[in-house]
């Protein structure tokens, strides 16, 4: 009853302050949002990026009064909604050891067993669902002649890490256990996942690889991911610190908020304080500018002076986490990476986690591992969640949505 209460009394005040917030919000994105030349439909992505600083501003001002967690807020705003039904489709919510699926197959059975795709959905690890996601996943299941596993592990801070990737791991165990209950393939599942959920993808690939135990993983896909913590000075992290939906100062705050840490290290976070000298040497192999291609340059980039990176051990404490191997698996030793399954990455052009790809695809390709490597030249990160919406969708969001199911198809 109380839950109840605070939640209309949030809805009220937030229909009440909607003009006044959307209009600050709105004048507030126009002066620090950069939309470049090239980033298609620029007037929806200002709607798109007006409405996520007011959501964000609400869920500040409900937390403050005392009605609303910010991140609770952030949640129910962009929760989505579910289509219609498919009749076409058999969609069932089960739990696999404990952790929360939904699983989406045809209804028209065959002899042959399928492939499958196990899902980590995006969403920094804080908000996002199942449901967010559930017209993409409809669309692998039938365009990529596929059964699709998509998870719905606990969120954070209340959920702490690292739960959300062992959560994933027993989920995709307990699937490779039991594929025959489901005429699956078990030599063909699929890891698959979005921003964040391409970073579980791609630990729980890591820490199957040397399992006897179990089926080997066919083939990860990694849809703008989101794979090292350390640096946030690298050229799409420069070239896209205020283009939408995802800038640089958020990924500092969505941090924070994941492992629970308070929110006024942002800046330390993106100036590099966090990160022991040591740490930033040993890395800089493979996190580093200049192993980014030129011609993803060209919109400027400035390499930093590494005398300009100040230590802070007071952060590292509070943000050591986030330099681990399990939330940074581009940290993970050749002797990992050599092991893994042929993959396919998909960046954006305008993400600020763009390089975060590009450097996971030069670790795998000089790895030997196989990489088909699509790249959208007028995407944004988080496109992936309109597929389905009609005229609220992008023309990305429908090529990462027909690329995704592709590859999927292909394998």
């Amino acid at each position: 009853m109380v839950v109840s209460c605070k939640l209309i009394a949030s809805t009220v005040i937030t229909v009440s302050m909607f003009p006044v917030v959307f209009l600050v919000c709105a004048v507030f994105q126009y002066g620090r949002t950069v939309i470049p030349p090239g980033i298609e439909q620029p007037l929806k992505m200002r709607l798109y990026q007006t409405i996520l600083i007011s959501v964000l501003l609400w869920g500040y001002v409900l937390e403050k009064l005392g009605l609303y967690s910010r991140v609770n807020f952030l949640r129910f705003a962009l929760q989505g909604f579910l289509p219609s039904t498919d009749s076409s489709l058999l969609i069932q919510n089960k739990k696999f050891d404990e952790v929360p699926v939904r699983i989406y197959q045809s209804k028209t059975q065959t002899a042959r067993k399928q492939k499958a795709v196990v899902f980590f959905h995006g969403g920094a690890g804080v908000y996002g669902s199942i449901d967010l996601f559930e017209r993409i996943m409809r669309h692998i299941a039938k365009e990529g002649d596929s059964l699709v596993v998509s998870v719905g592990y606990g969120l954070g801070p209340e959920n702490p890490y690292p739960n959300q990737y062992a959560e994933c791991l027993k989920a995709t165990v307990h699937f490779l256990k039991h594929t025959e209950d489901y005429h699956v393939d078990a030599s063909h599942v699929i890891l698959a996942g979005e921003s964040i959920g391409a970073n579980f993808a791609t630990r729980v690939c890591q820490l199957l690889v040397d399992r006897k135990d179990l089926p080997k993983v066919h083939a990860q896909v990694l849809i703008c991911p989101a794979l090292q913590g350390m640096d946030l000075d690298l050229p799409s992290y420069q070239q896209n610190a205020r283009v939408p939906l995802l800038w640089r100062d958020m990924i500092a705050y969505l941090c924070c908020l994941f492992f629970n840490e308070k929110t006024s290290l942002v800046s330390e976070i993106v100036e590099g304080c966090h990160v022991p000298p040591e740490m930033r040497l040993k890395y800089r192999k493979w996190v580093n500018g200049d192993l980014i291609p030129e011609k993803f340059k060209v919109r400027g980039y400035k390499p930093r002076d590494p005398a300009s990176y100040k230590f802070k051990p007071e952060v590292y404490e509070e943000m050591k986490q986030l330099l681990e191997v399990t939330a940074s698996p581009l940290f993970a030793e050749d002797a990992i990476i050599s092991k893994l399954p042929q993959a396919c990455i998909l960046t954006c052009e305008f993400d600020v986690l763009r390089d975060d790809g590009l450097l996971y695809k030069k670790r795998l390709e000089d790895n030997g591992v196989p990489v088909k490597w699509t790249h959208l030249e007028t995407g944004v990160h988080g496109v992936l969640t309109l597929f389905g919406y009609g005229i609220l969708c992008l023309p990305a969001s429908k090529q990462m949505g027909h690329n995704f199911a592709k590859f999927v198809k292909n394998l």
